[in-house]
């Protein structure tokens, strides 16, 4: 299927980007990813909002986000909570119907994705009209910085799998960090199913269905500071049953 485009151009348009941030007890990591988003957003000049969609986090994080609104503004910091963890795809469904950017990024909270990279992100995106830029750590200069054998393990065997069986068009699709379209990721969103780890592969998996262009940006990645790692075995074993389903219906 020939690469799908969509392309709203308008030279008196100016694009506006929104950042989902998904958050569970992130009340360490919220206020330095918020001040680091606001510096490369700053220093680049584009304009931009960001949306922290806190799942009742019993640490206080939702509390550090009323304290960041107040520093950085409304119009920058939307507070958009919600009682209880429910997954990180509803997170992102709950976010996009807030967000008033024509494009969406999506990035963990935990500050294993530096925003620094946000400004390569756009450009990628403007120089090949891209519908979905994903941050790649295997790929150019990408890698991965503070996991043990295990978690690299997982992560590139997951990968490989995923590539020899799907061809997914992308060469990191368990990796969170990705700029798309907003009405882009509206439809990959409709018709996604998955929850958990398997829940970014499926999205690069749809997106190669539906003929969405995909570009991608090296990145470094490196494991959280600050709190737990939310990976655990039964994630990897939903990622396992996710990617044999999609090979025996894609």
């Amino acid at each position: 299927m020939a690469n799908r485009k969509i392309s709203h151009k308008n030279p008196d348009s100016v694009d506006k980007y929104s950042v989902l941030l998904p958050t569970y007890n992130e009340r360490e990591n919220l206020p330095l990813i918020v001040w680091l988003l606001v510096k490369y957003f700053g220093e680049s000049g584009h304009n931009y909002e960001i949306i922290v969609i806190d799942d009742g986090s019993p640490d206080g994080t939702l509390e550090v986000g009323e304290q960041l609104q107040k520093i950085y503004g409304e119009d920058k910091i939307l507070l958009r909570p919600r009682a209880k963890k429910l997954g990180l795809g509803t997170a992102y469904i709950h976010g996009i119907k807030h967000a008033t950017g024509n494009f969406i990024f999506i990035m963990d909270a935990d500050l294993s994705h530096h925003p620094k990279f946000i400004p390569e992100f756009i450009q990628k995106q403007k120089e090949g009209d891209y519908d979905l830029v994903s941050g790649t750590r295997y790929r150019g200069n990408g890698g991965v910085y503070g996991w043990d054998l295990r978690r690299k393990l997982i992560s590139r065997g997951a990968n490989f799998l995923t590539q020899v069986l799907l061809r997914p068009g992308a060469s990191d699709v368990t990796g969170s960090f990705r700029l798309y379209r907003k009405e882009v990721l509206e439809r990959l969103m409709e018709r996604c199913v998955s929850k958990g780890y398997v829940f970014q592969m499926e999205i690069i998996v749809r997106a190669r269905q539906l003929g969405y262009s995909i570009g991608e940006v090296p990145i470094s990645f490196v494991d959280r500071v600050y709190g737990e790692s939310k990976l655990g075995g039964n994630e990897i074993v939903s990622f396992a049953k996710g990617l044999l389903t999609f090979f025996a219906t894609t």
